[in-house]
Order: C-alpha cells, then structure tokens, then sequence
C-alpha cells in the first residue's frame, strides 16, 4: 500500500483528487493539506510515501515545502503538480529533490500511475516540459536577483524596496540592471514577467 499526502489549496480539486486516488486499491490517502505550510507537520504525523503538491499554493509553496520535507523527511518522496508548464518549475523541483512533475491536465491513470512510479523512487516529469526545460536552460538569476524581482512585483519604488531588503539604494538600483540586463529586458516590470513566465521567480 502506498501512503500519500495531498496538499492543495483548492477544497474543491483537493477533494477530487483525494477520491481519485482513493480509489486504487494501492494507495491510501493519509493526510490531506490545505495549504503548504502545514505539509512537514502532517507528513510528520502521518509518514506518507509520496507527498503530492501542488506547486501554487499562498505563502509556503509547494516547491518550498518540498524543501523543508528534503531537509526534514528525506524518506517521502514527493510529486508535484501545476498548471503551469513552466520550465524553470521543473529546474527548480528537481534541485529541491522532486521526483515527480505532472501537469493538472494530466489524465487521473496517469496521475496514479505517476505516483506509483514516484514511490518506487523512480522520476516521472511531463515529456513536452522535459524538452522545453531542456531548450530554455536554467535561470540565469541569482537568488538575490530572483529575490528583488520577485519583490518589485508588488513593491513600487526602488526605496521601498531598499527597505524591506535592508539594502541599500544602490544595491536595489544594481541588482535590479544585473537582472534586466541579463533577461533582455527593457525594464524591470518585463523582467519580472519574463522570470515568472519561465518560472524563475
């Protein structure tokens, strides 16, 4: 019997997807989460073999979460799932020791069967976001860069940023050109959405 741990933040697809899997008579459904940050405490409690995530989840992602279960419970292997084919997701799961990558689209055989394979350790990853990721390569930014763009997002003005940072202006101005620079953009709005859409940020 394979263990699983779904977090999803949608009640909705979090429950269908429970009763998918709920339904093959080698998986049992453990815990369920509603959100990312309460993942490594419900897989603590439930000791699931394969954790499913979803990726787009408010304040503790799933590519976070999976983190801290790789520091925390290196034995649950997780699978991630997302809309979004995004290649630089899977660049990012992989570095957080992710062995399965499923788009929500996916048909639910193979999405129970993706789980299957993830328990026995072996990586599942949508093929058409394989090539893609191939083709796009890995970030060019730095975990700073990542960090000022994702930021100026939401923040307006260079201080504000400087302040939240605790860098200084300067900093921010340098930081943000780096990026923008090497995105090929013409500023950094365009920045930002061209690291979000290969998901970089």
């Amino acid at each position: 019997m394979i263990r699983v741990l779904v977090a999803e933040d949608q009640t909705l697809l979090r429950a269908a997807l429970c009763e998918i899997l709920g339904r093959d008579p080698e998986i049992e459904v453990v815990a369920e989460c509603p959100d990312g940050a309460t993942v490594l405490a419900a897989a603590r409690a439930s000791r699931p073999d394969v954790a499913v995530l979803d990726i787009e989840m408010p304040d503790v992602d799933g590519l976070e979460a999976a983190a801290l279960l790789a520091e925390n419970l290196p034995d649950v292997r997780v699978l991630v799932l997302t809309v979004f084919g995004r290649p630089g997701y899977l660049r990012r799961a992989v570095d957080h020791g992710v062995l399965g990558f499923v788009l929500k689209d996916t048909p639910p055989t193979e999405l129970i069967a993706a789980i299957k394979e993830t328990a026995a350790g072996r990586r599942v990853v949508d093929p058409a976001l394989a090539v893609s990721a191939l083709e796009r390569g890995r970030s060019p930014l730095t975990a700073r860069e990542r960090e000022v763009l994702s930021l100026s997002r939401t923040v307006a003005t260079t201080a504000e940023l400087s302040g939240q940072l605790h860098l200084s202006e300067g900093s921010v101005r340098n930081v943000l050109s780096t990026a923008i620079q090497k995105l090929h953009a013409h500023g950094r709005a365009q920045a930002a959405l061209i690291a979000e859409e290969n998901g970089w940020l």
